[in-house]
């Protein structure tokens, strides 16, 4: 038996089912054993009819199983485990003896997970690489760990057409490729001298209303100063009076200053009353 570890899908769900009938579709039954036997569950008391074990591997859910644990009745279920579900007919039942638990984790919080489940008789095999989970009725269950793969969907072809003249907005006129023939003209040069601009052409160049693209928010609002500031544009312009501004030297800026901190050290001078004591 040789599992590649590194491309194995991991289980994401294990499960009991009385036959193939009313086992999922998107479930594996476990039919036989590794040694060839039937891998019913008959032995048990009171048992009317036999039971499979049987897994899945859909990962639709995004959940995988972490762990597979075999308890007894007497047990308490671990923290985080679950018990698997029983997809049977109405009037079968399951072993309630010993119990199969799994934990169930979301497949990007772990790197490893159950591989692979498998069923031998008891004491017949050993199965290398495979964990020994323990037996019910008669057989031994066996899981393997290890890291897994998730198949990675690939992206749907799509045909991208290099034909961009359906997106022009101006003109439908066909266009060449760019040449070294064929490349777009430049647009003149403007002379620096040129101080005025005619104002209609300047609106029609800058503000095209012709289509969407050329419509602003400021169409149609006249400009106009507010009534504070009309008064003032009025007034001629008083230029400061800069006479009474005397420029001060660097010498006069450390007259003006200075300070010898006398006080302080007359303060730290001063010493302090010495008490006598009796």
């Amino acid at each position: 038996m040789s599992v590649s570890r590194a491309h194995s899908r991991p289980i994401t769900a294990l499960a009991w089912t009385s036959s193939g009938t009313t086992c999922p579709s998107y479930y594996t039954l476990i039919g036989t054993t590794e040694d060839g036997t039937a891998a019913n569950f008959t032995r048990g008391f009171g048992l009317k009819s036999g039971y499979y074990l049987c897994y899945s591997k859909d990962l639709a859910g995004g959940m995988v199983v972490s762990d597979v644990q075999v308890i007894s009745d007497k047990d308490t279920i671990p923290h985080g485990y679950c018990y698997i579900p029983e997809f049977m007919e109405p009037k079968a039942s399951v072993w309630k003896k010993k119990r199969v638990c799994v934990r169930i984790v979301p497949v990007d919080s772990v790197t490893n997970a159950v591989l692979d489940i498998r069923v031998t008789a008891k004491s017949k095999m050993m199965l290398q690489q495979y964990t020994c989970l323990g037996d019910i009725l008669g057989y031994v269950l066996w899981c393997m760990k290890g890291p897994f793969s998730t198949p990675t969907p690939k992206a749907k072809p799509r045909r991208i057409s290099l034909d961009l003249r359906q997106l022009s907005l101006e003109s439908s006129e066909t266009q060449l490729p760019l040449r070294p023939s064929n490349q777009p003209q430049v647009p003149p040069k403007l002379s620096c001298r040129r101080k005025t601009l005619d104002k209609n052409e300047l609106n029609e160049t800058v503000y095209d209303s012709s289509n969407i693209y050329g419509i602003t928010a400021m169409d149609g609002v006249p400009f106009a100063l507010h009534p504070k500031y009309e008064t003032q544009t009025n007034e001629k312009a008083t230029v400061p009076m800069l006479d009474d501004i005397r420029i001060k030297s660097i010498h006069d800026i450390e007259n003006e200053y200075h300070y010898t901190f006398a006080v302080e050290e007359l303060a730290a001078k001063r010493s302090r009353p010495i008490f006598s004591q009796p």
